[in-house]
C-alpha cells in the first residue's frame, strides 16, 4: 500500500499529460471533421459525375479500411516512399499526422450521417421554400438544417463517443496519449515497471469523459424535441 501511494501521484501526473493529448486530438478531429464531412456529403451528391464519383470512392475506401492502416500510411508514406518526412519525428509531427488521419476518417463517416439526415427531410419542404422565393442555399440553412440536426444527433452522438475511444489508436505511431502513458508503467517509466494498475485508471478517464459527453449530447437532443 505504501508503494502504491508513493507511485500514485507520479502515475496520475503522467496520465493527465497523456489525457490532455487525447482531448486535443478529440477536439481537433471534431473541429475538422464536421465541416469537412458536410462538404464531402455535398460532393457525394453533386450532379457533376466526376466529382460525385470521386467522393463516393473516397468514402468507400476510408470506410472500408481500418483507421489504424490509414494512420500508418499517412504517417510513414511521405518519408518511406516520397523520401520527404513531412511530419518529422517529434511529438508535434505525430500529433499533426494523427489529426489528419482522424479528420479524414471521421469526415467520411459524418458525411454519410449528414446525407441520411438530408434525404430524410420531405421534398415538399424544398418546394415550399422555392415557392416563397428562397434559393437552394436558403432552403437548406433556414428550413432543413435544424430538422436535419435533430435527426442526425443520435447517430452523430454515437460516432463522437466512439471517437473518444478511437484516439487510443494514435499510439500505433507513438503518439503519447493516455493509454500510451498508462502502458509505459508496465515497460518501465519514471522508476516504475511491471505495474498494470495504471491501465485501469486510464479506463476511468474514458468513462468520465464519455459520461460527460453523454449528458451533454442528451441535453442537446432534449432541446431539439420541438421538431417532433
Amino acid at each position: 500500500m505504501d508503494l502504491f501511494l508513493k507511485q500514485l501521484p507520479i502515475v496520475i501526473h503522467s496520465l493527465n499529460i497523456g489525457f490532455l493529448q487525447t482531448l486535443k486530438l478529440f477536439f481537433v478531429t471534431l473541429l475538422g471533421a464536421l465541416p469537412l464531412g458536410l462538404l464531402i456529403c455535398f460532393g457525394s451528391q453533386s450532379k457533376i459525375t466526376p466529382i460525385k464519383l470521386f467522393f463516393k470512392l473516397l468514402i468507400w475506401v476510408i470506410r472500408g479500411t481500418p483507421l489504424m492502416i490509414q494512420l500508418l500510411i499517412i504517417y510513414y508514406f511521405p518519408g518511406l516512399v516520397l523520401k520527404n518526412a513531412i511530419w518529422g519525428g517529434a511529438e508535434t509531427g505525430r500529433f499533426v499526422a494523427s489529426s489528419v488521419a482522424f479528420i479524414i476518417n471521421y469526415a467520411c463517416y459524418f458525411s454519410e450521417i449528414f446525407r441520411g439526415g438530408i434525404i430524410s427531410i420531405p421534398m415538399g419542404q424544398d418546394e415550399a421554400g422555392y415557392v416563397l422565393g428562397m434559393t437552394k442555399t436558403q432552403v437548406f440553412f433556414r428550413v432543413k438544417l435544424l430538422q436535419m440536426i435533430k435527426r442526425i444527433l443520435p447517430p452523430m452522438s454515437n460516432e463522437i463517443l466512439t471517437l473518444v475511444k478511437d484516439t487510443s489508436l494514435a499510439r500505433i505511431i507513438a503518439l503519447q496519449e493516455v493509454i500510451w502513458a498508462g502502458q509505459a508503467f508496465m515497460k518501465g517509466s519514471q522508476g516504475i515497471s511491471g505495474a498494470i494498475w495504471p491501465l485501469f485508471f486510464t479506463a476511468i478517464y474514458y468513462l468520465i469523459c464519455n459520461g460527460l459527453l453523454t449528458l451533454l449530447l442528451g441535453g442537446c437532443e432534449k432541446k431539439l424535441d420541438y421538431f417532433r
